[in-house]
């Protein structure tokens, strides 16, 4: 997987999730089913669609039954993006199985997927950060100030493409290990949150 076109399909989501703007519009995916690329676009657009309900439902005018559909809603994607990622990890296992690891070798906290899901938000605050610093409707301190802070994001931007090759190269040469840690997310299955299955259990 290259880390440059990795970063240019999820700049490529952003800024197609914005032609439209439209939060649970169809994402459109350009990428091959069963492709790296298609599950890191549909991966990002995802991020997008949280990014924007997240906006939302912080209306502080907001009627308490639209905000209980948007945390719903909120819910739903956050457990796709859980999927997804795992989905990648998946496609990293198979092509790192092969690997001898090395006398020594390490395994990270992190897995390759889930800095790309990092770096997939971070694209995302750059994206936000830039159309602020260009705001032509806000003040020039407000804009000088996201200014500032999109020269931090990018810095970050840099740091963690770094680090996320760095990952990837150590993993190829078996200085590091693979290793996939599952979420095991326990709020949406009705076998394992109380609320819910005792909830079923009365009816």
């Amino acid at each position: 997987m290259n880390l440059h076109n990795s970063i240019s399909i999820v700049k490529r989501c952003i800024s197609d999730y914005h032609q439209q703007d439209v939060v649970d519009a169809a994402s459109g995916n350009p990428y091959p089913p069963g492709s790296i690329e298609n599950l890191l676009y549909e991966k990002s657009w995802t991020d997008n669609i949280q990014w924007h309900l997240e906006d939302i439902i912080r209306d502080p005018a907001i009627n308490p039954a639209k905000a209980l559909e948007l945390k719903r809603k909120i819910d739903k994607y956050n457990q796709q993006r859980t999927e997804l990622v795992e989905l990648m990890d998946d496609w990293f296992m198979d092509q790192y199985k092969e690997i001898k690891p090395q006398p020594g070798a390490t395994w990270n906290t992190e897995t390759p997927a889930w800095a790309f899901d990092r770096l997939s938000i971070l694209e995302l605050k750059i994206w936000h950060m830039e159309a602020e610093a260009e705001r032509p409707d806000a003040p020039g301190e407000h804009r000088e100030k996201a200014k500032q802070k999109w020269k931090v994001l990018k810095k970050q931007e840099e740091d963690l493409s770094s680090a996320i090759q760095q990952l990837m190269d150590d993993l190829a040469a078996g200085r590091k290990v693979m290793k996939v840690y599952r979420q095991m997310k326990m709020y949406n299955d009705e076998s394992l949150n109380p609320v819910l299955y005792q909830q079923k259990n009365k009816s």
